[in-house]
């Protein structure tokens, strides 16, 4: 018998308690808490749900996320001797069955892909955690290429497509399975992303690419407008766009409910940023390709734990701090309800710039123009350090976000929303919906490659979101207000901007 316990807070007491018992791999302790980081939705929880045998002994522990919920319950649902609350489950599936795509992949979950006429025919970069999940969400197609420069992920995923080719280096993956294949998968660190689509797309390949879709500004660009000039099918990793929730708070948006939205606060608690670059080097893992992990990224030795696989996203080579890891989630919302596409101007402030790492915290200030009979919008983004607890009056989670209208104001994070004030909105009925459930993030975008069906997150679409959301760094990097011009690729008071846009690529890597 299998039991579903209560959600625990993971407080002092909780910790204590459970000492000793088994923990799942993302379980850390913390000033006195336990949390839990879910390597599906990527947000880090101080509470958690377990799961417990006949003698009430904890098998796993897992976070209240509804991609974590329906992972981890599967395998003791399909037994039929789970004493789980059919209405809790229900309320935390809803939030996730149109992303099911998304579940990280592992041992008992990924089927060996086998050819059929009707499958595409998939490469994959990357194979483990996020590109893990995206695995997971094709692999009823045809799986006919690996490619990761960790022998021991990719030794992993080899074991479940037996019949995929394996590869180290995605540059000749590519080059010698395009002309066989149908579509790529890229799940790889950020500033490999751009070398890795762009010749993909270039070698005629749809592509699906994870968030963000590029390292640089000037990247996204390329890549917006070399896959309208393939015609490929494209997809950004932005796996909650599927969810229910983010289309029926877009409906509202639409429907006027708010009257005219002005303001707009998208924050994240998470802080990716800080530390100094370590001394000396050693010797990676035989299993790690270190030179093929910096790819296009300047020169510098190997340190244990300071980058892959996971500290990356703290250091200006690799990632964009938590601006650049999270807001192409968040600040989707708004860009979606809101048909936003390009700024007029962004400031940014935080602690002072460092040159090797991102912020702890940081705030950005996006104005936008009029958009037709739309208002002009401020959206202001905060992270870290700098997350406020406090929005619009209202008291706030540790992430979401808040639109501000002259009609009336709402709070929406990935499952739910809610609006104010609580007294105007009493009995709140929500307008017809004119936006379709997804039949999921990945197999939108299978669709899309078989059928020429459209994508809701293409690179039209997620291009400008990722460019406009890495004009935070470049504001921040820069100090100063800029004053942008789009079509350009332009901040036009600021020439300084202009080594923040783009970046040095090392020989074999260039982006252009």
């Amino acid at each position: 018998m299998v039991e579903i316990g209560e959600r625990l807070a993971g407080s002092s007491q909780t910790a204590s308690r459970d000492q000793g018992k088994p923990r799942d791999r993302f379980g850390f302790h913390h000033g006195g808490k336990i949390w839990l980081f879910c390597r599906v939705c990527e947000q880090t929880f101080g509470n958690f749900y377990v799961i417990m045998d006949a003698n009430r002994q904890t098998i796993r522990q897992f976070p209240p996320c509804p991609f974590s919920y329906l992972r981890y319950l599967e395998p003791y649902l399909m037994t039929k001797r789970t004493s789980l609350n059919r209405r809790r489950f229900v309320q935390f599936s809803g939030a996730a069955a149109a992303v099911l795509s998304s579940g990280v992949w592992s041992e008992s979950s990924a089927k060996e892909s086998t050819s059929a006429n009707n499958k595409l025919k998939i490469l994959c970069v990357g194979t483990a955690n996020r590109a893990a999940a995206d695995i997971d969400g094709v692999k009823g197609e045809d799986i006919v290429g690996l490619c990761d420069i960790d022998k021991n992920y990719l030794d992993r995923a080899a074991a479940q497509f037996k019949g995929a080719k394996l590869y180290s280096d995605y540059r000749e993956m590519i080059d010698k399975e395009a002309a066989n294949a149908d579509a790529i998968v890229i799940g790889n660190a950020d500033h490999n992303h751009a070398p890795a689509s762009l010749r993909a797309i270039n070698a005629g390949l749809h592509c699906y690419c994870e968030k963000p879709l590029t390292h640089t500004v000037t990247e996204a660009r390329i890549i917006t407008e070399a896959a309208r000039a393939k015609g490929v099918a494209t997809q950004l990793g932005t796996q909650i766009h599927a969810g229910d929730n983010y289309r029926r708070v877009t409906e509202i948006v639409k429907a006027g409910i708010l009257g005219d939205v002005t303001d707009v606060h998208v924050w994240v608690g998470k802080g990716w940023g800080g530390g100094e670059r370590p001394e000396g080097g050693e010797q990676p893992p035989a299993s790690l390709d270190w030179d093929l992990w910096l790819g296009p990224a300047p020169e510098r030795p190997y340190v244990a734990g300071r980058y892959h696989p996971a500290q990356w996203r703290r250091w200006w080579d690799f990632g964009q701090g938590t601006l650049g890891d999270m807001a192409c989630h968040y600040m989707d919302l708004p860009f979606w309800a809101l048909d936003l596409k390009h700024p007029t101007t962004i400031s940014a402030e935080g602690p002072e710039v460092h040159p090797e790492t991102c912020p702890l915290g940081l705030k950005v200030e996006y104005q936008f123009a009029k958009r037709g009979d739309l208002a002009p919008v401020k959206l202001t983004w905060y992270d870290g350090n700098m997350t406020p607890r406090e929005v619009a009056g209202e008291r706030v989670p540790g992430s979401g976000v808040m639109f501000v209208g002259t009609e009336g104001k709402m709070f929406a994070n990935y499952g739910s929303y809610k609006l104010f004030p609580k007294e105007k909105f009493a009995g709140f009925q929500p307008p017809e919906q004119t936006i379709p459930n997804s039949i999921g993030h990945h197999a939108e975008w299978i669709k899309a490659c078989k059928e020429g069906s459209p994508t809701t997150c293409n690179f039209d679409y997620s291009g400008a979101l990722t460019e406009t959301v890495l004009l935070g760094n470049v504001a921040y990097r820069t100090g100063k207000e800029l004053q942008w011009d789009a079509a350009a690729l332009k901040a036009t008071n600021c020439p300084e901007a202009d080594k923040y846009l783009s970046k040095e690529y090392r020989k074999g890597w260039e982006v252009s």
